[in-house]
């Protein structure tokens, strides 16, 4: 059977694409209104908003992974999608500077605790390790799709409306996408091995910290993070007032760097078929040092223009996508089943502590001291996070192997050993 013959998983991936879409019309939005509201200072109002974001993510994925297992699944995600619906109605309606970072506060508790759920979800729904391969495959697309062309969607939209109208979009994809789950048949959480909630939020950090390659994911993270800050948080400033463009220019330029995303989405299911997680998401790294490092030399030395922009900005794009795409497969192999919603939670939290880290810097530095000198420091911050994850993650380790899988299965109920096994 197809992936996509699969009733709950079609109804899943049409929830999540739908969710996506209203997400990436609040992106263009928020950064639309963070201008409106302060003009060259928006960067600064973003880089705080989205660090507001960050810090619910740290803070509530953990704990929401550690109740999961004791509420219903399917009820507590059409809940969240409730809940970011009716903050998203709010968010035209501010017009105070701290109003955003209430309202995005909320928004962001209820995206902290639903996508690590919703994530853990999938391996339950889609059993078979191939079909599941291409689950995060399709997933990854479906993020891209979004990237690229929630961006145009919105272009199109502002010729027509003005941008506070696009929160009413969002809002609408949050509460489809919650039917679609409540029309899924999704399985409870298996009860975790630990009974205590501190010792089930402690879990996955655990064991990403005791196990090489996510060790080095989590290097990979802050890659991740450091380029694509300077793509989220300064692209609305540097096509304002840099290149001299329009509402709909932010829109477009948004959308070269899911462009990039697409391209590197689209042709990964056969790549990782052939090449090891490893090599592909070091390679990744590799393109995402190049791509800040490009787009450093472009404000230095004042030779941005709309193409050599959207160049660079592709380029960020293609090295997200090699990066992030491969990241659940090497979680799936790397934890029991049981384990996985700890497992994702972790991740989940430790990749936005890589932006909670970066947005700053992108926001406030690029606003106080410049795009020069704020991202010199995220082009550092991306070759050190490539460097670590060169050394984090052995090349022995690059592929599940059967020691890997009995390290694993040493930490595993019993039930899940055989299943470990099997992955070596």
């Amino acid at each position: 059977m197809g992936l996509f013959a699969h009733r709950d998983y079609r109804r899943l991936f049409g929830a999540q694409v739908i969710a996506l879409f209203g997400t990436g019309l609040t992106t263009v939005a928020l950064g639309l209104l963070a201008y409106d509201l302060a003009g060259p200072d928006a960067g600064l109002v973003l880089g705080t908003a989205l660090t507001v974001k960050m810090v619910m993510y740290v803070v509530i994925a953990p704990l929401a992974a550690a109740y999961v297992d004791r509420l219903p699944r399917r009820r507590l995600l059409f809940l969240l999608d409730a809940v970011r619906a009716s903050v998203v109605l709010a968010l035209p309606l501010v017009s105070e500077v701290w109003h955003i970072y209430v309202l995005i506060g909320l928004l962001q508790a209820a995206s902290a605790a639903f996508t690590p759920t919703f994530q853990a979800v999938i391996p339950d729904v889609v059993t078979d390790e191939a079909q599941y391969t291409r689950a995060l495959s399709a997933s990854q697309v479906a993020s891209t799709m979004e990237s690229l062309l929630s961006p145009v969607l919105a272009a199109v939209a502002l010729t027509f409306l003005s941008f506070d109208r696009l929160f009413l979009g969002t809002s609408a994809g949050f509460l489809l996408s919650g039917l679609l789950v409540l029309a899924t048949r999704i399985p409870d959480a298996r009860p975790s091995a630990h009974s205590k909630a501190w010792d089930k939020a402690a879990a996955g950090i655990r064991t990403f910290l005791r196990t090489p390659r996510l060790r080095g994911v989590m290097a990979l993270n802050l890659v991740v993070a450091a380029a694509g800050s300077i793509v989220v948080v300064n692209t609305v400033n540097h096509v304002r007032d840099q290149l001299g463009g329009s509402q709909s220019g932010v829109a477009w330029m948004l959308a070269a760097s899911g462009s990039g995303t697409l391209v590197a989405a689209l042709a990964l299911p056969r790549v990782l078929d052939r090449i090891a997680a490893r090599a592909v998401m070091l390679t990744g790294a590799g393109v995402l040092v190049a791509g800040t490092g490009a787009a450093l030399t472009l404000v230095a030395a004042g030779i941005a223009t709309w193409a050599g922009t959207a160049a660079v900005w592709a380029v960020i794009g293609v090295g997200m996508a090699l990066v992030i795409t491969p990241t659940g497969k090497v979680l799936r192999a790397s934890v029991a089943r049981q384990a996985l919603p700890e497992a994702f939670a972790a991740q989940f939290s430790l990749s936005h502590l890589a932006w909670l880290v970066t947005y700053p810097i992108a926001g406030w530095l690029g606003t106080a001291a410049g795009f020069t000198v704020a991202w010199s420091v995220l082009a550092v911050l991306a070759a050190a996070g490539g460097a670590g994850a060169l050394l984090l993650w052995p090349r022995r380790d690059g592929r599940p192997t059967a020691a890997v899988a009995a390290e694993s299965a040493r930490h595993a109920p019993s039930r899940d050993r055989s299943a470990l096994a099997k992955a070596a």
